[in-house]
């Protein structure tokens, strides 16, 4: 599978190039443009709120087009990006945010469709499409100790025009892949489902609307959890940057293990757990895992916690994933939009709900905030069991 899907593979990993040089090179940055780390750090929420923004807005459309050619749009929109981000003013690097939100909106469902697109099976086209977002979990691990050697030559503005250029070329050979590829969305023979059809189909979709509030609610609470891990870490056990550096990796790759294992449990012909169970058993874990985080006593149990939620997160993300794809057929570029853009409102949510809690209770508060969340995902989960899949 990885033989047949290694240039979307590819494109996943390029995609948090862009991205994970913001954050890295903040201050430096921040420095080059003028301005102080809080005012350039903020400016990753446009990112967010242009990946809600069009991702609704293109979801429709992902199915109407070749996915190759989806794909290559994006992949030009974040060679553009990047090569703005080298910019380095004010201006520019609004732009360099705006832009990369929008392409990652693009391209992560149009990749994600076109490598389940190129199996048969239902289950074999849920594997390949989490295992894309497996490898995107891995790279958010990975990309920064990567990045770090390159850009002691030539600094974070080479790394930016570095991904400029593999995005552009890779964009090139997408482009010429997908010329002449039709559109999977069709009805009734040659007739294609109009735009505002398409949210009606997907509506229909059985299980799809609480699926993608449990995507959404699932993205906040852990997006929020992982926005205060290393406040948490540093108040209760002060712990530096550099050991939590691993802290942050020990998260980074129980999500990848769960997404990577999960998604190939399930894509089993005959599983031992079916996505909608392993999807409340995930949430269960996650909801338990997160009550106990905020009040574990011991610095190694709070390290078991941590790997307990990056793998139970990553389980659900998993399921979620398999389940969209297998339920929405050839509608599944366009769910998967929709996903998208769901979870970038729900990391806005999560840090805002978090801080929230974090601001009126203390880190109880947030145990509480985040347990809320979890709690309602279960519920939306119990009825994804409820209503299966008619394929």
């Amino acid at each position: 599978m990885v033989r047949r899907l290694w240039p979307f593979l590819v494109a996943s990993a390029v995609s948090l190039i862009p991205f994970t040089v913001f954050g890295m090179y903040l201050v430096p940055i921040a420095a080059a443009a003028g301005g102080d780390v809080a005012e350039i750090g903020g400016l990753r929420g446009l990112g967010g709120l242009a990946a809600l923004v069009v991702g609704f807005l293109v979801a429709p459309l992902i199915d109407r087009l070749a996915r190759e050619l989806v794909a290559a749009g994006g992949l030009a929109l974040l060679g553009v990006s990047a090569a703005l981000g080298a910019v380095g003013n004010v201006f520019a690097l609004a732009a360099f945010c705006l832009l990369i939100g929008a392409s990652t909106s693009i391209l992560a469902p149009s990749i994600g469709a076109a490598a389940a697109d190129r199996f048969t099976s239902a289950a074999a086209a849920g594997r390949a499409a989490t295992l894309v977002s497996a490898t995107t979990s891995m790279m958010a691990m990975l990309a920064a100790p990567v990045l770090a050697v390159p850009g002691l030559l030539w600094g974070w503005r080479g790394n930016l025009l570095a991904a400029s250029t593999v995005s552009l070329a890779l964009s090139a050979a997408f482009f010429w892949r997908g010329r002449g590829r039709k559109a999977p969305l069709r009805v009734g023979g040659n007739q294609r489902i109009s735009y505002l059809t398409t949210y009606r189909e997907l509506a229909r979709i059985p299980g799809a609307l609480p699926l993608l509030v449990v995507a959404m609610l699932r993205t906040a609470a852990f997006m929020g959890y992982l926005a205060y891990l290393a406040a948490f870490y540093d108040e209760k056990f002060d712990l530096a940057p550099g050991w939590f550096a691993l802290v942050w990796s020990l998260s980074g790759a129980s999500f990848f293990l769960g997404n990577l294992l999960a998604g190939r449990h399930i894509a089993l012909e005959r599983p031992w757990i079916g996505p909608e169970k392993m999807l409340l058993i995930g949430l269960s874990v996650a909801l338990t895992s997160v009550v106990l985080f905020y009040f574990s006593p011991t610095l190694p149990l709070t390290l078991v916690l941590t790997a307990l939620l990056g793998a139970s997160h990553a389980t659900v993300a998993a399921c979620v994933t398999t389940l969209l794809v297998r339920r929405s057929g050839d509608l599944r570029g366009s769910a998967l939009s929709v996903n998208a853009a769901g979870m970038s409102l729900g990391t806005f949510l999560g840090a805002a709900i978090g801080g929230l809690g974090l601001g009126l209770g203390g880190y109880p508060g947030t145990a509480l905030a985040f347990s809320a969340i979890t709690l309602l995902a279960v519920l939306f989960a119990v009825r994804v069991r409820r209503t299966p899949s008619l394929t």
